[in-house]
């Protein structure tokens, strides 16, 4: 691993602000709370603490619910609504107040009555977008993507558009991730895969702050060191962001999880990587950037010179009852790390899930890799009482040095797990079997945690040994992101005919 602290702790802690989210032990209590609403919180964050309001949750990326639903009346959730849209939903719906809004995978954005579903407004479709891809809502806007280019705001009210702003440098560049709203930035990222192309030379991904009123960018930071693409810029490629960062408002700080290089595992001219030797900063990486400058503050790399597209996609701040609060990365090399979150120092690693061939660091001829390129933990993690929970993906995959694999490993191989890790020490509570891949991600939910699978199933585990408590089919598969308020639980269903987002309501 490699990591670098750029400011050190006195200049850190000179940023610190008051106010962050808390969460509570594992009883039968709701699992998160807001002590102090942040400043620079948009207002609906103060307004609706017990929805669900950003794509984590809440700031930490915690993904821990404010609800009434717990293990002893799960059984009673039924079908409440559903709400048919058009392509799929590789997102998490929000629910503001009366509201649930929600991006399809054609780019059409809606506004839905959180009681019926029934449709309040809904946008023209912008564009096919392969996703991960959602909103944000902020201080009366809605904003999502516009398209594989760039992201659109909307009047949360009525949806009549206010501005588009494109930031993809290159055709074959996009942008796949849901955005993030707050200091008045909508925070996003580019990646060099879209409908136009896939890791074409020259290409890098690069996080973006935008003016949230105007759309003009503010700051920007490429995720790629150097200009030179690591020595090849006509076949190099990489970095950017799929997921929304994490942000340590006490700190000024916001933490995002940086994507693979490319080409990998390599090409018949460059095998195993080799036209780009190093460790390709920053991908792989966790990365701090102070929020008003975007300046780097620490990186903290899990993986050099990956061969093996091994995204470190998702950050979450953990808070242990005892001690200060742990920034959390993992991604899709099936490994967690604990960082000091003012300095990046590594303070644990722990895999999770199957690992086999997954520590070479060349290979010789066809290799049966995993985690695969499907693998790993691929999806939002979630985090309450000092404990990070994770669903983890067996899906290995043959792999040859001179050859690319950009299109992933073939799912529902192997059945997939929910994994608990304790946030203080990364040593292993529990870890569970469930049936399928669960690419549904995790959300706690008082005293569970509950899952969705590719293979239509979803999955309520119990918070403190994790048994399965309780499972229900869905009309079809699942690889977007649950969300829990009250005595309600959506599910986007984007593998369905058609897809939907299904409401659930306890009897």
């Amino acid at each position: 691993m490699r990591r670098r602290t750029v400011v050190g702790t006195a200049a850190l802690a000179a940023m610190a602000v008051l106010g962050a989210a808390c969460t509570s032990g594992s009883g039968g209590a709701s699992s998160a709370t807001t002590s102090t609403v942040p400043p620079g919180a948009p207002a609906e964050v103060a307004a609706s603490a017990g929805d669900w309001v950003l794509p984590g949750h809440d700031y930490d990326n915690s993904r821990a619910a404010v609800s009434t639903i717990d293990a002893a009346n799960v059984r009673g959730l039924a079908k409440a609504w559903s709400h048919e849209v058009s392509g799929s939903l590789s997102t998490v719906p929000l629910i503001v107040g009366d509201t649930v809004y929600v991006q399809d995978g054609s780019g059409r954005i809606s506004a839905l009555d959180r009681a019926t579903g029934e449709t309040r407004w809904e946008s023209e479709p912008y564009g096919l977008n392969i996703g991960p891809f959602g909103v944000a809502v902020a201080d009366g806007r809605v904003y999502g993507m516009h398209g594989s280019k760039g992201v659109v705001a909307l009047d949360a009210a009525s949806g009549r558009e206010l501005w588009v702003k494109d930031i993809t440098a290159t055709p074959t560049t996009g942008i796949d991730i849901q955005p993030t709203v707050y200091d008045g930035l909508v925070l996003v990222s580019t990646v060099p895969v879209s409908v136009g192309g896939i890791y074409k030379g020259g290409d890098r991904g690069v996080i973006n702050a935008l003016d949230a009123a105007t759309g003009e960018v503010r700051w920007t930071f490429d995720t790629v060191l150097g200009d030179d693409l690591w020595g090849n810029p006509s076949v190099n490629s990489g970095g950017g962001a799929w997921y929304p960062p994490s942000i340590d408002t006490e700190q000024g700080l916001v933490l995002w999880g940086i994507a693979n290089p490319a080409p990998f595992p390599g090409t018949p001219e460059f095998p195993n990587g080799s036209s780009r030797p190093g460790d390709n900063l920053y991908t792989d990486s966790a990365v701090a950037l102070d929020v008003k400058t975007g300046q780097l503050r620490w990186f903290h790399q899990v993986h050099p010179h990956d061969i093996f597209d091994r995204d470190l996609v998702h950050t979450l701040i953990a808070r242990p009852a005892a001690g200060p609060p742990v920034v959390v990365a993992t991604g899709k090399g099936g490994v967690l790390v604990g960082l000091d979150r003012t300095t990046g120092d590594e303070l644990w690693r722990t895999p999770v899930g199957h690992h086999e061939n997954d520590d070479l660091t060349e290979l010789s001829g066809p290799t049966l890799v995993a985690p695969g390129t499907f693998g790993g933990v691929i999806t939002p993690p979630a985090t309450a009482g000092g404990v990070v929970y994770v669903a983890a993906i067996d899906a290995p995959v043959t792999l040859e040095p001179n050859t690319t694999a950009y299109f992933g490993a073939k799912p529902g191989q192997f059945d997939g797990s929910v994994v608990a890790v304790d946030a203080a020490s990364g040593a292993v509570k529990w870890s569970t079997k469930v049936p399928g891949d669960p690419f549904g991600g995790v959300v706690v939910v008082n005293d569970l945690v509950l899952t969705a699978t590719l293979q239509g199933t979803l999955v309520a585990l119990d918070r403190a040994g994790g048994d399965i408590v309780w499972q229900e089919t869905l009309p079809g598969g699942v690889n977007g992101w649950m969300t829990v308020a009250g005595d309600m639980l959506l599910v986007p269903v984007g593998n369905a005919k058609p897809a939907q987002v299904m409401a659930f309501r306890l009897r």
